[in-house]
């Protein structure tokens, strides 16, 4: 299982009980190249759409950017799984969302706060690289870092500014200025790309005060 396609088959369940009930429209800002969550939605009855541009050629789709798309007309739902932290601009992007809800629309966000990848969590995370990992994103991120001969934290802010990541507390704060916050958790975001390591692993470790939890879990509905 790719490590795409292993963060879909985990998160689905948590993403599953936090949507209004089917046949409601929900459309996934971020769907990616796997079509993300949709072909789960569509099969439990949702008028579920994914916009992205690397999304699957099919009807279910809008292989556009969400700014450009041509959305439903006012959807009781919208999902969008880490990819708010790469958009151009998120406040763009949160106020079409918010634009596009029914009046008891909600977002159902997971996130990543990269400002929480500290040096003791990316250790943690590269000591359990996998030999066979496809050269994933953990991966280049130590390597890089080892060939920069710079602090973890000098490095890391280098890579976000560079990537243009937007900060996941940023991303919180224009959630909260548009929705009623009805969930805020924090949990394991790293095992995907750890193929060794469970969501179980991860959440013990960071009981254990070992690492830091570094994705969030947002629930809101418009103001």
């Amino acid at each position: 299982m790719t490590p795409a396609a292993r963060w879909l088959d985990t998160l689905w369940p948590l993403i599953r009980t936090r949507l209004p009930a089917a046949p409601a429209r929900v459309v996934e800002v971020g769907c990616g190249s796997l079509g993300g969550f949709v072909p789960m939605l569509r099969a439990d009855g949702y008028d579920a759409v994914g916009i992205d541009p690397q999304a699957p050629d099919d009807a279910d789709y809008q292989p556009i950017e969400f700014e450009r798309a041509e959305l439903p007309h006012q959807v009781d739902a919208v999902i969008a799984s880490t990819s708010l932290h790469h958009v151009a601009d998120p406040a763009q992007v949160i106020d079409r969302i918010t634009s596009t809800l029914t009046r008891d629309g909600a977002v159902v966000i997971v996130e990543w706060a990269w400002e929480r990848f500290d040096e003791q969590t990316a250790t943690w995370c590269f000591e359990r690289l996998g030999p066979d990992d496809g050269g994933g994103w953990l991966r280049r991120r130590r390597d890089e870092w080892l060939a920069s001969a710079c602090g973890w934290p000098s490095y890391l802010r280098d890579w976000a500014e560079r990537d243009r990541i937007h900060p996941g507390g940023m991303l919180l704060r224009l959630l909260d200025e548009r929705f009623e916050r009805r969930l805020l958790e924090c949990g394991p975001y790293f095992f995907r790309g750890l193929p060794e390591t469970t969501e179980a692993d991860e959440q013990r470790a960071i009981d254990a005060g070992l690492i830091q939890p570094t994705r969030i879990d947002y629930v809101g509905t418009r103001r």
